[in-house]
């Protein structure tokens, strides 16, 4: 047992002797390979100046996307020459030590030379060429608003980044000498220009405010854009006759029903009537206090649900400023009814020149009422607002001679929510759309289908969808059954039959919109416009003139 315990303490020790051999040769082995490979790669360390340059690129790429570290080239200078020898070690040292002394010459070095100290370093010339640049941007801009400085500023940092990047190694090295070098010379002297500048620009307000603009510039500018009206297929003509529609002589107003009697601030002309419906009456009145002519309409609403429908109008009314839009001057409520003072205007109903047998609509005119039209509604759907009871009867003309209307009677209008399902079962028959008498949901292509209707009553003086009773109305109207059969269409433009085509479809998601009706060509051509004037009157000078 004794023999047998001390072969296996020789064993063990051998074991370990060997073990021990075989991990020194493997460290000496290992040690000279790095010694080699560590070598090779310090041949292929690019020079001092170099190797700055490329980190200072480096630097700016990385800050594009996010903040990092700038690499340390002296630590990892120091990394590679751990393996070589003492002597390649110590020359290393000194190279370094030149290289260091000379870039922090060039800023304010610190007292210690240090990591912090070097990324202070960098930052503050980074930040100088961003300042520099940025106030070379903003002497071509005027400081008006705070918003249009950022959109600036960012606009002009990303080319910047840009230019750094596609700069060659060398460009940067002279680029970054100059950011170092950026004297407050320079800085005194861009302050001095936009002082200069302030005081030149002050100088010209001073003048302009004391000179006024000669007349004949204005003449030559107005000269000019007929000239390029001409040119773009407008006549000069159809352009002076194009006369906007008037805005309501007060300011918009905020409206809420006062519990007062009318008579106190208004005088209401119960002889003279203006118009009248399923909800009363309307007379024209005037202010005591200014004498300014207005329109009560008077609506009788006895229970609590009527003045409800009532005040959902005035609701309405607040919202809505524009000028193809009635506006609400005042309002009234008392126990029997509630009177709402408006706009007054004494064109008249559409309707009326449509049934005129002594009015001659054009197509023209056709189209000035209906670009109206569209931009009322189009201001409504911008507001989320929908009519639901557009008609010629809830048109107004501002006057018997021009071609400007105004659209009224907001009583069964709706605020448009996307979340919560809308469905109506009233209008009037013959301009329902059919979702209306499906009883499903509604939304902005429904004022839409009426427009449609509008357009082919305008243009023909026939309803298209007009039955011999209701029923029968409702029944065409959701057979979607009508044509351009008539002879009334026979000299009826191409452009409008397709206008009309874009709208009159039962599938309300494949009707125009209120915005892409505006840019419809029937409504947009100018070649189309002319060639229709001298149709109708053999010149192209219209009978009315136009709105916008």
């Amino acid at each position: 047992m004794i023999k047998i315990k001390g072969m296996d303490l020789i064993l063990q020790r051998n074991a370990a002797w060997i073990l021990g051999n075989f991990c020194l040769l493997a460290s000496y082995l290992w040690h000279t390979l790095w010694t080699v490979l560590s070598c090779g790669r310090k041949k292929g360390i690019p020079a001092p100046g170099n190797a700055q340059v490329i980190k200072e690129k480096s630097y700016f790429s990385e800050t594009e996307t996010k903040e990092k570290k700038p690499p340390d080239s002296t630590d990892e200078d120091i990394q590679q020459s751990q393996s070589c020898s003492e002597e390649e070690v110590d020359k290393l040292n000194k190279e370094n030590a030149k290289k260091e002394s000379s870039i922090l010459l060039e800023v304010d070095p610190p007292k210690f030379h240090t990591e912090e100290s070097e990324e202070k370093q960098e930052s503050l010339s980074l930040g100088s060429h961003y300042e520099y640049r940025r106030n070379s941007f903003q002497e071509s801009f005027t400081p008006e608003k705070h918003q249009e400085e950022d959109a600036v500023d960012d606009a002009c940092q990303k080319p910047t980044m840009q230019e750094i990047e596609s700069e060659s190694p060398a460009d940067e090295e002279k680029k970054k000498e100059e950011e170092h070098q950026v004297p407050e010379d320079a800085l005194e002297e861009q302050q001095e220009d936009k002082e200069s500048e302030e005081k030149e620009n002050a100088v010209k307000n001073e003048k302009g405010a004391e000179e006024p603009p000669v007349p004949s510039q204005k003449e030559d500018e107005a000269e000019q854009s007929d000239d390029e009206e001409v040119s773009e297929g407008r006549c000069k003509s159809c352009e002076k006759d194009d006369i906007p529609t008037p805005p309501a002589p007060f300011d918009h107003r905020i409206v809420s029903a006062k519990r007062v009697g009318i008579s106190n601030y208004y005088n209401v002309n119960e002889d003279e009537i203006l118009g009248g419906g399923r909800f009363g009456q309307v007379h024209k009145c005037e202010e005591k206090a200014t004498g300014l002519k207005l329109a009560a309409k008077i609506i009788k609403a006895q229970g609590p649900k009527q003045k409800d429908e009532v005040k959902n109008e005035i609701n309405v009314m607040n919202q809505l400023n524009h000028v193809n839009l009635i506006q609400l001057y005042d309002a009234f409520e008392s126990k029997n009814d509630i009177v709402l003072v408006m706009e007054y205007v004494e064109g008249g109903e559409l309707f009326d020149r449509i049934i005129d047998e002594n009015y001659n609509l054009t197509e023209m005119d056709t189209i000035s009422f209906i670009k109206q039209i569209c931009k009322g509604i189009q201001y409504m759907h911008q507001m989320y607002i929908l009519h639901l009871d557009l008609k010629p009867e809830n048109i107004l003309c501002v006057n018997r001679e021009a071609n400007q209307i105004k659209i009224i009677d907001f009583g069964l209008a709706r605020r448009y929510k996307p979340r919560e399902k809308l469905r109506v079962n009233f209008g009037t028959p013959e301009f329902l759309a059919p979702e209306v008498v499906n009883y499903e949901f509604v939304s902005f292509p429904t004022d839409m289908w009426s427009l449609g209707v509008i357009a082919y009553m305008l243009l023909t003086g026939l309803s298209p969808f007009l039955g011999d009773d209701d029923n029968e109305t409702l029944n065409n109207i959701l057979a979607c059954n009508w044509d351009f059969e008539d002879e009334e269409f026979r000299d009826v433009s191409d452009e409008a039959k397709d206008f009309i085509s874009k709208l009159l479809i039962k599938e309300k998601c494949w009707r125009l919109s209120a915005t892409a009706a505006l840019k419809h060509p029937w409504l947009t051509d100018h070649k189309l416009h002319c060639r229709l004037q001298k149709k109708a009157k053999g010149d192209c000078v219209s009978q009315a003139p136009l709105a916008q």
